[in-house]
């Protein structure tokens, strides 16, 4: 077996070691048919990014419990998702035996998937690959995931968010920009052991272009007055200012 790339291999030991903890909020979130978005779970149908799934051959990058692939098929979309953590994945396939919704679970690395080119319509990750996995590898490979037309939809941390984040990932998100704006890819944090990615907007919108994508949307979530998060780092306040969340939504071009 190859030698997973570094970071990949320290996401897999920390996604494993996160497994339990968050097998909660993945079975919280399989209970419900609703789909939501990110920490503040505002609801699809106020966000109003997904097409109409039904008969969609749909990867999720970076599944992780799986419980937005388990949204999708119950809407009629051919479901396939991949995640670095085999810990995560036997909570996936747990809840997939509890809610009788079956679908393919492959262990592996977004940025190298193991399925052959034009194989989808649809390829999703609401944060997974989207920031665990170094963009400039993943983003290529869902193109070549993708046929022609499709759609790639991703979920990240607001580009914001991450500049006002400080050394350490459980200090509160401040009012004020701490970090350089140029230059951004990789982020680390003294109290974690995970590697994180983001990229500025034109970075990124280079990135899609390079890869053949068409940008059809970016959506900066606000969430709804009263709404409460489990992340302390964040406070509702803060993200009614200032956008914590980004949507991508974009097309590979048909020639």
């Amino acid at each position: 077996m190859a030698e997973l790339p570094e970071h990949v291999a320290k996401n897999r030991a920390h996604w494993d070691t996160l497994a339990d903890e968050y097998a909660i909020s993945g079975r919280r979130a399989w209970a419900t048919d609703q789909i939501s978005w990110g920490i503040w779970g505002i609801p699809e149908s106020e966000v109003g990014v997904l097409p109409d799934v039904g008969g969609l051959d749909v990867i999720e990058l970076g599944c992780g419990t799986a419980y937005f692939g388990a949204w999708l098929a119950r809407r009629g979309g051919r479901v396939v998702g991949i995640d670095n953590s085999p810990r995560q994945l036997e909570t996936a396939r747990a809840l997939q035996a509890e809610h009788g919704i079956d679908f393919p679970l492959l262990l592996g690395n977004a940025e190298e998937v193991p399925l052959p080119d034009a194989s989808f319509d649809l390829a999703i990750s609401e944060y997974g690959a989207a920031i665990w996995a170094d963009p400039y590898r993943w983003i290529p490979e869902a193109a070549r995931l993708l046929r022609p037309g499709g759609r790639l939809i991703f979920l990240c941390n607001g580009t914001l968010l991450m500049l006002c984040a400080s050394d350490y990932e459980t200090d509160p998100i401040a009012d004020r920009l701490l970090r350089d704006y140029f230059g951004m890819h990789r982020f680390e944090w003294p109290d974690s052991d995970g590697v994180e990615f983001h990229l500025g907007f034109s970075d990124m919108i280079r990135l899609l272009r390079r890869s053949g994508f068409e940008i059809e949307d970016l959506v900066e979530l606000r969430p709804p007055a009263g709404a409460t998060t489990s992340y302390p780092y964040i406070t509702a306040e803060w993200a009614r200012r200032w956008p914590s969340e980004e949507i991508w939504k974009v097309r590979k071009r048909r020639a």
